[in-house]
């Protein structure tokens, strides 16, 4: 796992299954909770390790690595998970309590890839409609698939990149974080698609020194 600071089916099916098994363990005097996430705090299974950053709960997959940008007083610019040749990008933004705002978000990305010069596809993934591009970047043409899950009073997306944004099958490790993921939105009121905060654990920011800024950084940010 890897903190840098900035200056001033398999995978899925295996979780799916799991998630099955600890409903019907819990018998039927009690309600069932979503099959998988992104869970709202208030449906999360428990006894499961995760990463906590304040807004999002990360939970502890083997093989992939998360990597996160902060500012020197803890506060996250940029999560980014990375497993083999591929990453997925996460944000978790406000959303209002009577709708989602995924397909409206879905089409302002299209837009804005369009005006710089890259067509996107919408294809149906297994969270309903994605996008798919095809990007120029200075390290080369990359491939991007965005994702969109609508939540209570949140949206989480994500941002595959590499051989999973190509091919969703090969998200593997990737998706099953996908799967796992916890939104604590808070009870506050927060204008409609601002980011929720994020924040280092106080022991990662209490431990994390100057030495940390020359870290391997995150695949750089994705704008929406």
């Amino acid at each position: 796992m890897i903190f840098s600071r900035k200056r001033a089916g398999d995978g899925r099916q295996a979780s799916d299954e799991r998630a099955a098994e600890a409903v019907v363990g819990h018998g039927t005097d009690e309600p069932a909770g979503p099959a998988r996430g992104p869970y709202d705090v208030s449906e999360a299974p428990a006894g499961v390790q995760r990463l906590d950053l304040g807004s999002l709960q990360i939970p502890a997959v083997p093989d992939v690595e998360v990597r996160v940008q902060a500012d020197p007083q803890g506060v996250i610019q940029q999560v980014v998970l990375v497993h083999g040749q591929s990453a997925l990008q996460l944000g978790v933004f406000a959303a209002p309590r009577s709708e989602g705002i995924w397909d409206e978000v879905r089409e302002e990305i299209r837009q804005s890839l369009f005006n710089d010069g890259a067509a996107a596809q919408e294809r149906q993934g297994e969270y309903g409609p994605e996008l798919h591009a095809r990007v120029r970047t200075p390290d080369g043409v990359t491939d991007l698939r965005f994702v969109g899950i609508d939540g209570p009073r949140w949206m989480v997306r994500g941002v595959y990149q590499g051989e999973a944004a190509a091919d969703p099958t090969a998200a593997g490790p990737l998706a099953q974080v996908l799967d796992g993921l916890v939104v604590d939105r808070g009870q506050e009121a927060k204008p409609v698609r601002e980011p929720l905060p994020l924040r280092l654990p106080r022991e990662v920011a209490e431990q994390a020194g100057p030495a940390d800024e020359g870290a391997p950084a995150a695949p750089g940010p994705i704008q929406a």
